[in-house]
C-alpha cells in the first residue's frame, strides 16, 4: 500500500525531527546565547577601550611603538594585529593570536586588559558547543560533521514543515488554530498549537539561518552559489580573495619606509575610515625572542621590518574573502569583505579563511579548512590531507612535497622567496564609516617601498557570486542587517528551540499514548412494572 504524499511526508518529517532535535536544540540555544556577542563585549569593555582625551600637542604612537610596548607588559604574547580609530579617545586594539585582546593608549603607550574575561571564554564555550557539540582533537571532525548534517536536517524541516502546515481550507475556523497563540490549552493541544504557530512565522528566517550555514559548511553548496550567478567558483573551499599583492623592489638596495608613513597613505585615501586594522607578518625562522616575535634587542622598526618581505618563512596580510563577523561594535571584523580578522576574535560558526588571508600567529587551520592558493602555511603547519600546494607557494619549515607535487615553476630550492625578486605588499583593512554593506571593508595593499598604493579592492570589486557569497555568510549570524537583523536571528533561533521541544513532546505522545485507566460502568435496574392501580397507567 502507497501512503498519501502528505502523509509519507509528515513522517519523514517526524523521524528527521528526533533524529536531528537534540542537537538543533543545542544549535539554537547557543545561537541566541552568541547573538550579540559584539555588543555585549563592548559594553564589558568599555572603559578599556576608552582613554582620557589628550593635550593639544600629544603625539599619537606608530604602530611600531605600539607592538613594543605590548611586548615589553607581556613578553610572552604572541603579537597578531595592531587595529586603530580616528577617535582621540579611543584606546588602540592589540590582538594577541588566540590569547585574547589588549588595549593600548595610542599617546602614552598603558596596556590594559580587557576586563571581561568572563564574558569571552562564556562565549567561546558557546561557540565550541555551537560548532563542534564542545568536541575537541580528532573528535572535532564528527562533531563538525553532526552539527552539519543537523543543520541541513533542519532546513529539511522548515521547508517540509511548511508544506504540512498549509491548510488545506482556508477558512478561520482551520487558520486560526495555527497563525495565532490560543489561551486556555493543555497538554497536546497546546503543543501543537505553539509548533504551527512557532514554526510559520519563524520559518523565513530559519530556511534563511539553515540554508546560509549549509553554504558555510559544504563546498558544493558554496560552489552552487557561484554556478547559479554565472562567476567562477574558487578552487578551495569559501570564498575567493586575492592573492597577496607582489611589487618589485627598486634598486640599489632601497629601504622600506615605516609603517606610519604606509599608514598615512590609507589615511589619505580613505578620509572617513572608521577603523584601519594591520596584520603583522609571522617572523622568519629561527626568530627568536618570546613566542618567536623577534629578538629582544631589536627595535620596534626592526621587529616590524618583515612586513611584506619576501623572504623565506615571513608573511604579510594579504586581501581576504569572507570569513569574519563586524567588529566588536566598532566595526573591526572585517575578514568577510577582505580584511584581516578582528583582534582577538574567535571564527564564527562555520567560517572559512579567505582565500590568502593570513592566519594569526599560532593558529592552526579549522577542521576541513584548505588553503587558499598561494597562501603561506604557518610554521610547522603540514598540509591537509588531500591538499595540494599552489604552483610557486612557499613551503613550510620542515614540510615534505606531497607525493605528486612538483616544485613550482620559479621556485627557489632554498625557499628564499620568489625568482623574480618580487616582494609581498603591505596590507591595510579599513573599514569605512556608513558604509554599506555594513559588512564592507576596503584592502589596501602598499608599495613598502615607495608608499604608493599598489591595490585597492572594496566590496564593489567582487564579482555576483562573491557578493552573494558575503552576504549570506553574514546573514547567517544576523550581522548584515545591523542589531535588528542580530534581534531577528536570535528570536528565530529561539523559536527552534521551542519547535524542538513541541516536536519531541508531540512525538512522544504519540508514539507513547497515554493509557486511560479503566472504568466499570454500573448496569441499571430495570424499572419495575406500576401497579395496575397507579393513576400513570394507562387505562
Amino acid at each position: 500500500m502507497v501512503l498519501p504524499f502528505r502523509k509519507a511526508l509528515f513522517w519523514i518529517h517526524l523521524v528527521v525531527g528526533v533524529v536531528v532535535g537534540i542537537v538543533v536544540a543545542i544549535m539554537s540555544v547557543t545561537g541566541v546565547a552568541i547573538a550579540f556577542e559584539s555588543q555585549v563585549l563592548e559594553w564589558a569593555e568599555s572603559d578599556a577601550r576608552t582613554v582620557p582625551a589628550p593635550v593639544a600637542e600629544a603625539r599619537r604612537l606608530s604602530i611600531e611603538e605600539l607592538v613594543a610596548k605590548v611586548r615589553e607588559a607581556k613578553p610572552e604574547a604572541q603579537v597578531s594585529g595592531v587595529t586603530v580609530y580616528p577617535s582621540a579617545t579611543a584606546a588602540a586594539q592589540v590582538a594577541l593570536g588566540r590569547s585574547g585582546v589588549v588595549f593600548v593608549n595610542p599617546y602614552t603607550g598603558e596596556v590594559r586588559e580587557g576586563g571581561a574575561k568572563g564574558w569571552r571564554d562564556f562565549f567561546h564555550v558557546m561557540e565550541e558547543w555551537h560548532r563542534w557539540l564542545a568536541t575537541s582533537g580528532d573528535g572535532r571532525p564528527v562533531g563538525k560533521a553532526i552539527t552539519g548534517a543537523s543543520n541541513a536536517g533542519f532546513l529539511f524541516l522548515a521547508l517540509s514543515g511548511l508544506y504540512l502546515w498549509w491548510p488545506r481550507k482556508w477558512t478561520l475556523k482551520t487558520v486560526r488554530p495555527v497563525v495565532w497563540f490560543r489561551g486556555g490549552l493543555k497538554g497536546k493541544a497546546r503543543d501543537f498549537n505553539w509548533h504551527n504557530v512557532i514554526g510559520l512565522w519563524s520559518m523565513p528566517v530559519l530556511v534563511v539561518l539553515t540554508a546560509s550555514g549549509m553554504v558555510i559548511s559544504y563546498k558544493w553548496a558554496s560552489d552552487f552559489v557561484y554556478t547559479v550567478t554565472g562567476s567562477p567558483a574558487p578552487a578551495t573551499q569559501g570564498p575567493p580573495g586575492s592573492a597577496g599583492v607582489k611589487v618589485t623592489p627598486p634598486e640599489g638596495g632601497a629601504q622600506r619606509k615605516e609603517l606610519g608613513v604606509l599608514l598615512a597613505t590609507v589615511q589619505a585615501q580613505a578620509p572617513d575610515w572608521a577603523s584601519i586594522t594591520y596584520r603583522l607578518p609571522s617572523p622568519p625562522r629561527g626568530a627568536g625572542g618570546p613566542g618567536g616575535q623577534g629578538k629582544p634587542s631589536e627595535t620596534p622598526a626592526a621587529q616590524s621590518a618583515g612586513a611584506g618581505q619576501g623572504e623565506a618563512g615571513s608573511r604579510t596580510a594579504t586581501p581576504g574573502g569572507e570569513g569574519a563577523r563586524p567588529a566588536r561594535g566598532e566595526a573591526e571584523r572585517t575578514v568577510e569583505s577582505g580584511a584581516p580578522r578582528a583582534e582577538g576574535e574567535r571564527r564564527a560558526e562555520g567560517e572559512r579563511r579567505a582565500e590568502g588571508a593570513p592566519r594569526a600567529e599560532g593558529e592552526r587551520p579549522a577542521e576541513g579548512e584548505r588553503r587558499a592558493e598561494g597562501a603561506p602555511r604557518a610554521e610547522g603547519e603540514r598540509p591537509a590531507e588531500g591538499e595540494r600546494r599552489a604552483e610557486g607557494a612557499p613551503r613550510a619549515e620542515g614540510e615534505r612535497r606531497g607525493e605528486g607535487e612538483r616544485r613550482g615553476e620559479g621556485t627557489s630550492r632554498g625557499g628564499k622567496g620568489d625568482s623574480d625578486g618580487k616582494v609581498d605588499a603591505v596590507t591595510f583593512a579599513v573599514k569605512q564609516q556608513d558604509a554599506w554593506p555594513l559588512f564592507a571593508s576596503t584592502q589596501f595593499s602598499v608599495d613598502p617601498f615607495s608608499g604608493a598604493v599598489a591595490k585597492r579592492e572594496g566590496f564593489a570589486d567582487f564579482n555576483t557570486g562573491r557578493k552573494l557569497r558575503t552576504w549570506l555568510r553574514f546573514l547567517h549570524t544576523g550581522e548584515a542587517l545591523g542589531w535588528v537583523g542580530q534581534l531577528i536571528a536570535a528570536l528565530a533561533s529561539l523559536g527552534g528551540a521551542f519547535l524542538v521541544w513541541t516536536g519531541l513532546a508531540l512525538s512522544w505522545r504519540r508514539f507513547f499514548p497515554k493509557r486511560r485507566p479503566e472504568t466499570s460502568t454500573p448496569v441499571s435496574a430495570a424499572p419495575e412494572p406500576a401497579p395496575a392501580s397507579s393513576s400513570e397507567t394507562p387505562a
